[in-house]
């Protein structure tokens, strides 16, 4: 699909969103942006560290807060 994506045409998509946000407020919009991808890589992390099979030494039916059983 951008097999065929050269200097110019990088430098025509930059002249266009320069024109669209504008020079003074693209220093904003590129730390929005980080800040969005950063929050997407966690969620989608966290979302692969639940699917991940549970611990086998704590039993299902009680609950493993770590403290001894009273007696």
């Amino acid at each position: 699909m951008f097999r065929d994506l050269g200097a110019p045409e990088i430098i025509l998509i930059l002249v266009v969103v320069v024109l669209v946000f504008g020079a003074s407020r693209l220093p904003g919009v590129a730390k929005a942006l980080g800040q969005s991808l950063k929050i997407f890589r966690n969620e989608v992390k966290g979302l692969s560290d639940d699917s991940k099979p549970a611990d086998k030494d704590t039993p299902k039916d009680e609950p493993g807060d770590g403290s001894a059983p009273k007696a």
